[in-house]
């Protein structure tokens, strides 16, 4: 077993719970997403509130998420005398591609195990609760299962990530470790004990009930431009979920039949083929108020992202943060084909 003792940093910090944003949050960044990967230009905020306006978003909720992702320093907006308008925020780039490329390569692949567990076991006083359920937190963002409340529990090596939340927040009682489990028949298996397997597996048989029928519809005939922008939003706002719920744990610690190629195989082939004719409709209602920018929508699919280097997960040089934006670019424009 290999482990260490994790000593707290000098100045201890807290971390921000997990946010999931209102419906209307959801579905505008997962337009700009979609439609303004890396684009530095403002789209004027009557043009984002009509696109809301296009999934039955009132115009008043549609300007409150406007308010509201600008707050939280996703957007970061500009005024053109009366005319406000709204954008991604540079230094948000990286980690925007970064996460779009998880978006989409999530599930491609099951991961490798070595047989080996993420241990993290703490004490924390109780005079200090607020920072035990940051701690709580933290874990669960990164996808550690409780096995116990303090015993959590990663298939994967995920050391230095633990390590670096426990010094964030200054616990001093606890201890990082890799370890084997030891199987005993009488004892309930860990990941039946840490991970809700059984709501998981529901949560993907809805999914796939859901856009299974879209998928045969779009089998027989091809929808309009507005249906497609509908269609290809509501399948991408439904699997982006999954990143963040799921473990993504081995084969060998999954139930046969798990489901979740079947669901991803389904998004693909939804998304894909919708991307043309949705970016038509996101350039028309775009056209309406800025005619200028509507030319620069662009849609992407999964293996064109699935290309890409993530800039937020190595070590950049100058040749190697050009060859990224220009890559980017080409994907923009619709000239990056894999």
């Amino acid at each position: 077993m290999e482990g260490r003792q994790v000593a707290a940093s000098p100045e201890p910090g807290s971390l921000p719970r997990a946010r999931q944003g209102a419906e209307p949050q959801r579905l505008l960044t997962t337009l700009l997403g979609d439609y303004w990967f890396w684009r530095q230009e403002h789209i004027p905020s009557a043009a984002l509130v009509r696109l809301l306006e296009e999934f039955g978003i009132t115009a008043t909720s549609a300007r409150a998420a406007l308010r509201r992702l600008a707050s939280r320093g996703l957007l970061t907006s500009s005024r053109n005398g009366r005319t406000t308008a709204y954008g991604l925020p540079p230094r948000a780039y990286d980690v925007i591609v970064a996460h779009m490329r998880r978006l989409l390569t999530f599930g491609a692949a099951t991961p490798r195990w070595d047989g080996k567990w993420t241990v993290v076991t703490f004490s924390v006083p109780e005079d200090q609760r607020a920072t035990r359920r940051a701690l709580r937190d933290g874990l669960r963002l990164l996808h550690f299962g409780m096995v116990f409340d303090a015993v959590w529990v990663s298939p994967h090596d995920k050391t230095d990530e633990a390590v670096e939340l426990v010094r964030r927040l200054g616990v001093r009682g606890a201890a990082v470790f890799r370890a084997r489990e030891v199987a005993d028949d009488d004892l309930d298996p860990v990941p039946a004990r840490a991970f809700d397997i059984a709501a998981l597996r529901a949560r993907y048989a809805r999914f796939i009930d859901t856009h299974r029928p879209v998928a045969e519809r779009l089998a027989m005939s091809s929808p309009c431009p507005a249906e497609a922008l509908r269609l290809r939003t509501a399948i991408m706002t439904d699997w982006r979920v999954f990143p963040a719920i799921d473990p993504d744990l081995p084969a060998e610690l999954l139930p046969a039949g798990w489901p979740r190629d079947e669901a991803r195989r389904l998004c693909v082939r939804i998304y894909d083929s919708l991307g043309e004719p949705a970016e038509q409709r996101f350039r028309e209602i775009l056209a309406e108020f800025a005619p200028e920018l509507a030319g620069l929508a662009a849609h992407h699919t999964f293996t064109q992202v699935s290309a890409l280097e993530s800039p937020a997960t190595r070590r950049h040089t100058s040749f190697d943060e050009t060859t990224d934006r220009d890559r980017l670019d080409l994907l923009a424009g619709g000239g990056l084909t894999g």
